[in-house]
């Protein structure tokens, strides 16, 4: 436990806490929470993860100017529906990714646990796309990536991290909970 890891912590259980509440806030304090993580994941040789962040940076940018775009004036955003089409293809494209990236990860690098590091990783990108796009199955996602997150941060001895995903899988559940599309969209808060 370090320092480094306790900052990263407290901002990306406030960046998350945000984003389940649908606060454009979120956005902000989720590229800071990027670029500690960044610096932690390289530290402890997770290199799959260090470079999510890197994704998640430009995906952060991506989501905010989506909700941002999806705004009337002052009126809030809506939730997206998630079709079963595009569900499969953002799965199918997180397996590819995973099988991609575990592959050059094992063999190029002294990545630790480079094949679950990957597969974490690569469907951590589908979830982050599905929450810019606004679907509300990207909670249902992250919980299952962070169950699994949990497992390895312990392993590899972030236990505050792990203790934070382990929260975030109850804050994607209130996420689920909260972000119901109703005919015309539900709102998201635009503070």
């Amino acid at each position: 436990m370090t320092a480094l890891e306790l900052v990263a912590v407290a901002i990306s259980f406030l960046a998350i806490w945000l984003t389940a509440r649908r606060n454009m806030l979120c956005w902000r304090l989720n590229l800071v929470a990027c670029a500690l993580y960044f610096k932690l994941f390289l530290d402890v040789r997770l290199y799959a993860d260090m470079m999510l962040q890197a994704m998640f940076g430009i995906g952060i940018l991506y989501g905010w100017i989506v909700w941002l775009r999806h705004r009337e004036g002052e009126a809030p955003v809506e939730v997206a529906r998630l079709s079963r089409r595009h569900a499969a293809i953002g799965l199918g494209a997180g397996a590819a990714g995973a099988l991609c990236i575990g592959w050059f990860t094992s063999h190029h690098t002294d990545a630790s646990l480079p094949w679950i590091d990957a597969a974490l990783s690569s469907f951590s990108l589908v979830a982050q796309y599905w929450t810019a796009r606004r679907h509300r199955e990207n909670w249902l996602l992250w919980i299952v990536v962070d169950i699994v997150y949990v497992g390895m941060f312990l392993f590899k001895g972030l236990v505050p991290t792990a203790g934070l995903y382990a929260v975030m899988i109850g804050l994607a559940a209130i996420g689920y909970r909260d972000w119901r599309p109703t005919a015309r969209g539900s709102s998201i808060s635009q503070a």
